[in-house]
């Protein structure tokens, strides 16, 4: 791969803008804050009540199991306030491409040249969002799973990624209590989602099926596999929306079954029964 501009930036005096306060972009900014990363949260929406509420409420907790002290963590509605001076810009928003690709292009016209852009995908490519882009070195997918439970952490190369970018940012990712995994080719999905979609949409087509119900389906899956959740408060948790935007992106791209989406959509989605941010889901 040719060289290219980018080289390391500070982190010790510039911040990460993690952009979208969802149920994953607060986790992510909790976890980068507790490791004493100065966070900026960047929302539309001037209420950020939910995501700093929770914020708050779990970074001492969680810098006490690190040995670090939380820093600071800063609010705005700008994109630029956010980008501006940030060495990496996190994408959080919702699992729908047009919307990623607009962001993506946004930040990547006022981030500085040395700043990472890494979006939160679980499913789609960062390749697939570089459209408009012009610095596609910096430009990577960096996806968390529902930190501070599940900590892996997933970096994933757009096809232009600076190499030296990976082993700096899975370096970063440690300090701040994260488990680093590289996939090393352009993969919908990435490594274990592509795993974690397959059960998922086949304890849907069992739920569809009303072979089973999803209170059953989980303390068996909890009592084979030790676990401490099982997959359906684990979809609750994450929310049903995003398990179905997830499952489009699957039946678009790897040609899937979509049974399973349709009946999530029909019967949960479209009630406006998304888990456990809407109090009604899978599990009732």
């Amino acid at each position: 791969m040719p060289s290219t501009p980018w080289t390391k930036p500070d982190t010790s005096t510039r911040p990460i803008a993690v952009i979208g306060g969802g149920v994953m972009g607060r986790r992510i900014a909790m976890m980068w804050i507790a490791s004493g990363f100065t966070v900026i949260l960047c929302e539309k929406a001037l209420d950020y009540g939910a995501a700093v509420s929770y914020i708050q409420e779990h970074e001492a907790e969680q810098a006490s199991k690190q040995g670090t002290e939380p820093a600071e963590l800063k609010t705005t509605t700008s994109l630029q306030e956010a980008a501006g001076n940030a060495w990496m810009l996190i994408e959080a928003i919702p699992e729908k491409l047009e919307m990623k690709i607009e962001l993506i292009t946004e930040l990547d016209k006022i981030a500085p040249p040395d700043c990472i852009i890494a979006s939160n995908s679980s499913s789609l490519r960062t390749s697939q969002m570089i459209v408009n882009t012009e610095k596609n070195y910096r430009i990577c997918n960096g996806h968390y799973y529902m930190p501070p439970d599940q900590t892996y952490f997933e970096v994933m190369s757009c096809g232009h990624t600076d190499p030296a970018i990976f082993p700096f940012l899975m370096e970063k990712a440690t300090q701040a209590g994260f488990k680093p995994v590289h996939a090393q080719v352009d993969s919908t999905g990435l490594v274990f989602n592509r795993i974690w979609a397959s059960l998922k949409r086949e304890i849907l087509l069992v739920l569809a099926e009303g072979v089973s119900d999803a209170n059953t389906i989980d303390e068996m899956f909890k009592s084979w596999f030790k676990a401490t959740k099982g997959p359906c408060l684990m979809m609750d948790t994450v929310g049903l929306d995003t398990v179905y935007n997830i499952e489009v992106v699957y039946s678009q791209q790897r040609q899937v079954d979509t049974t399973a989406m349709k009946w999530l959509k029909e019967n949960y989605v479209d009630k406006g029964n998304l888990g456990a941010k809407a109090g009604k889901g899978l599990l009732g």
